[in-house]
């Protein structure tokens, strides 16, 4: 999948599945989503899972902090892209998102805003990687997810403690692209956005 593709799903269906247990892959694969978020299993078992969505047409990203066994330098990157094959990546870490951008791999790059100073680090650092969608934790701040939209072409994802419909509808209306949700109850929402419908 290239960019542009992500982010035509991206914007269609407004929703990523954070999958953080195994038992739930199914259920995500039966959800109408931009992707899917691999934030569980290690390297003996991700293939398994990345194979079982993208058989399924589903985009897949793999979160790499919580993947065991898989090395954040050039080689584990090259390792994921050529035999794991997920369509992407989430990290925190500006190495791995330049790595992985490198090796071909879609780039979502996670910014945790915790006071003003991560704010204006965070808009640093994807000024610096340019990633293909920047996801913003906690979810919960609209205000700040106008500040950032305001400041860049990246498409923002909310993700982080969102619990409720009505949550996800608030952060796409306060300039969200999709949000990321890892209760597997809300993988069956769908709303709409800007008078369009989600299918």
């Amino acid at each position: 999948m290239n960019p542009t593709e992500f982010l035509a799903r991206l914007d269609h269906y407004k929703l990523i599945a954070s999958v953080k247990e195994a038992k739930y892959l199914e259920k995500a694969a039966e959800a109408n989503l931009s992707a899917v978020v691999l934030s569980i299993g290690n390297i003996g078992v991700i293939k398994g899972y990345v194979d079982f969505f993208k058989s399924r047409d589903i985009p897949v990203f793999i979160h790499l902090e919580r993947v065991g066994g898989i090395s954040y330098d050039r080689e584990g990157i090259a390792f994921l892209s050529h035999y794991v094959k997920p369509d992407g990546i989430v990290t925190t870490r500006n190495t791995l998102i330049k790595l992985a951008k490198k090796q071909g791999l879609l780039t979502i790059q996670r910014h945790f805003l915790v006071d003003s100073d991560a704010l204006k680090s965070g808009l640093q650092s994807i000024q610096e990687t340019q990633p293909d969608a920047v996801e913003l934790m906690p979810g919960l701040l609209p205000e700040f997810l106008e500040e950032y939209r305001s400041m860049l072409d990246t498409p923002i994802i909310a993700g982080g403690l969102i619990r409720k419909r009505e949550q996800m509808e608030r952060v796409l209306q306060h300039g969200a692209t999709a949000v990321s949700v890892g209760s597997p109850s809300l993988w069956k929402e769908s709303f709409v956005h800007d008078s369009r419908p989600i299918v």
